[in-house]
């Protein structure tokens, strides 16, 4: 049985991977800011952080923030597990952090080469949108009668479960260096995803397509944050809207 830390571990995408991990009989723990005997904010570290990572054989790293704080936490992580020892670190990444000039995609991509560089075996995983981010963003956006989405930009959400099986997948196998991106399995329009939601959640909102400036707009508009040759997915955003809106 494999002992297995994933940080981040209550969270929209940690908190399935740990399910996943203990369904299949590892022993796991979770590394979150709140939670208990593991409570530890990353971007602060503290001798909790040592306790955690004591006997693990695998790092799975969730933890993330677009607040900031991400590379820091890394790097304490990064450390922490070079001392215990930890034989394997796999991260959790973003379709397009190479490509989009987009703040938080640059930190995620840091991460990625603090993680290549740390001297540990390591597996990177980069993961289009989830449909539970898109939801987010258009409950944000119809909070107003016009709902305004930003001209010409497509998305290929992915179902948040299916991200957290190859995750685990990857955390139980021998480190892999950078696998195969993971993307839903639909290239849409923006439009067409938003009207979909609005549709499940029972709204009527006009939709206006708002051309933006700047170098991050143009490359989500060129599609850099995409991955239909890795269309890996199942799981389509209306499938998903009606597990959340109809039970």
């Amino acid at each position: 049985m494999t002992t297995i830390l994933v940080t981040g571990g209550t969270g929209t995408l940690g908190r399935p991977v740990t399910e996943r991990l203990r369904a299949d009989g590892h022993e796991v723990r979770v590394l979150s800011r709140h939670t208990e005997p593991y409570a530890v904010d990353l971007r602060e570290g503290g001798p909790g952080l040592d306790a955690a990572v004591a006997g693990v054989d695998t790092v799975v790293h969730c933890a993330t923030s677009p607040r900031g704080g991400d590379e820091p936490a890394a790097a304490r992580l990064i450390e922490a597990a070079r001392t215990a020892g930890v034989g394997h670190l796999v991260y959790i990444s973003i379709v397009g952090v190479d490509r989009v000039p987009f703040g938080y995609y640059r930190s995620k991509l840091a991460v990625e080469r603090l993680v290549a560089e740390s001297g540990l075996g390591w597996t990177v995983l980069r993961a289009t949108q989830f449909h539970d981010l898109l939801v987010q963003l258009f409950e944000a956006l119809s909070k107003v009668p016009v709902m305004p989405l930003p001209a010409e930009v497509s998305d290929q959400p992915v179902e948040v479960a299916e991200v957290a099986e190859r995750l685990a997948e990857l955390a139980a196998g021998a480190p892999a260096g950078q696998v195969d991106d993971m993307a839903g399995p639909e290239v849409r329009p923006l439009e067409s995803l938003a009207r979909a939601y609005l549709t499940a959640a029972g709204k009527r909102r006009a939709v206006v397509n708002v051309p933006l400036g700047g170098a991050a707009y143009r490359a989500f508009r060129a599609g850099g944050h995409l991955a239909p040759e890795f269309a890996a997915g199942k799981g389509t955003f209306e499938e998903y809207l009606a597990r959340r809106f109809r039970g």
